[in-house]
């Protein structure tokens, strides 16, 4: 048993990398800018580049050695628009075009942060191009297409900001000839081709550092620490009744199948499973909480204020664990060993409790399996009706607020607990069924 735990936590490995992996491509490459998530689509470059600089974001996503900067977004003067034109003064359309000796003037959004190393690249043809300034080591090639680049890498580890835009702020100047510019852009260079956001991403997971909430100004894991516990004394209460009344209900189907008992039973979970969560919610507090005073209608001050909605969440996944337990527990009844049994003489009853249940305990776990990582989560809809601070409410609040740090905690806590629960079921059904192979 324990060389199979430890294959499966083996096998589980190249799995939660690939967790990692997609969750990290879910909130860096296809959620776009956080920057601009958190502080709006009107703020200024300076503010954007201060934010990324602080999460890591701006390095390049997997690997490199030069990033861009929001101090000068790339330019293609073929295609740029009339704002990106007017930016950096230009009228009319197409490549900018430079007079014999003229500069080129880079129009930076914010001064530039001391040390690191930068790179200028600029683009474009003509007899003038390219010309080295003062300042610059020059590096130019020419291909196919006669199209020449010209790089200005700047080293400002021993200069400061003022004397970096002293040197970038001269540019590009013709030469003979004059030049004709088709891009521009400016990068940021990072320590080493790996000094990524990805590799960044997988050393803080490896440390549990989620990083730092941005709406509650506070660590994502002690915010984590503080929701998981209201989450387990509402989900663990819920999942536990629901499992023993559940089955139960669907032990007495299966012994009385076809009387009005069944039959009843079965109506009854048919109409749970049409009334919408929201229902059970509103009805709950309206009726039972405000009306008739029942129940606490909102908090989480003692174990009085979890009566309720671990009422409501029992009550809506009745309906559908009695008929799913009860179609296991019929097709069981219907094997050869039942028959058997029954022809030797054994008792319907005792069949039913001792040799079907048990057989049908396996579809009973996979479907416990699979609720034992949302018992982390919580319910978002119970948690926020009721006031109760678990980890629902606080994912909640962290998706109206474009928290990404709590939103991607919180996605990929529970996408490892899923992991590790599948895991534990395959050791768990080895462990109840002897047809199981440990292999």
């Amino acid at each position: 048993m324990t060389r199979y735990i430890l294959r499966r936590l083996l096998q589980a490995v190249p799995t939660i990398f690939g967790v990692v992996l997609i969750t990290f491509v879910l909130f860096h490459v296809v959620g776009g800018s956080p920057a601009a998530m958190v502080l709006g689509q009107n703020a200024d470059a300076r503010s954007l580049e201060e934010f990324d600089e602080v999460r890591g974001y701006n390095k390049p996503l997997f690997f490199g050695r030069w990033t861009p900067t929001r101090a000068l977004e790339e330019v293609d003067f073929r295609q740029a628009p009339p704002g990106v034109r007017r930016r950096w003064g230009l009228g009319g359309e197409g490549p900018l075009r430079l007079a014999e000796s003229e500069a080129l003037q880079i129009p930076l959004a914010f001064p530039l942060p001391k040390g690191g190393t930068w790179r200028v690249t600029v683009r474009g043809t003509g007899a003038g191009f390219p010309q080295s300034g003062k300042f610059f080591s020059t590096l130019w090639k020419k291909n196919d297409s006669s199209l020449r680049t010209w790089r200005q890498v700047v080293r400002p580890a021993e200069m400061a900001a003022e004397e970096v835009e002293a040197v970038l702020r001269p540019g590009f100047r013709a030469g003979s000839g004059g030049a004709e510019i088709l891009q521009v852009c400016l990068e940021r260079g990072t320590r080493h081709g790996f000094d990524s956001q990805l590799w960044a991403y997988i050393q803080r997971v490896a440390r549990l550092d989620f990083g730092t909430s941005t709406s509650l100004n506070r660590p994502v894991l002690q915010l984590l620490k503080a929701g998981v516990g209201p989450s387990l004394a509402l989900t663990v209460p819920i999942l536990v009744i629901e499992l023993v009344v559940s089955l139960t209900l669907a032990l007495l189907c299966a012994y009385r199948r076809g009387s009005w008992l069944d039959r009843s039973l079965v109506a009854v979970c048919v109409a749970l499973m049409s009334i919408n969560y929201l229902v059970w919610i509103v009805f709950g507090q309206f009726v039972l909480a405000y009306t008739w005073g029942w129940f606490p209608v909102w908090g989480f001050e003692s174990w009085r204020n979890l009566l309720l909605p671990v009422l409501i969440g029992v009550a809506t996944g009745l309906g559908v664990n009695v008929r799913f337990y009860r179609t296991l527990l019929l097709e069981e009844m219907h094997k050869d060993y039942v028959r058997t049994a029954v022809a030797k003489g054994l008792g319907k009853g005792r069949v039913l409790f001792k040799h079907v249940l048990k057989n049908a305990l396996g579809p009973v776990i996979t479907n416990v399996a699979l609720a034992l990582p949302f018992l982390y989560t919580g319910s978002l809809l119970l948690e926020s009706f009721f006031g109760i601070p678990g980890l629902g409410y606080l994912s909640l609040n962290a998706i109206h607020s474009s928290d990404v740090d709590v939103v991607r905690a919180v996605v990929l806590v529970g996408a490892l607990l899923f992991t590790v629960t599948n895991v534990l079921a395959d050791v768990a059904m080895a462990w109840v069924d002897p047809r199981v192979k440990l292999s």
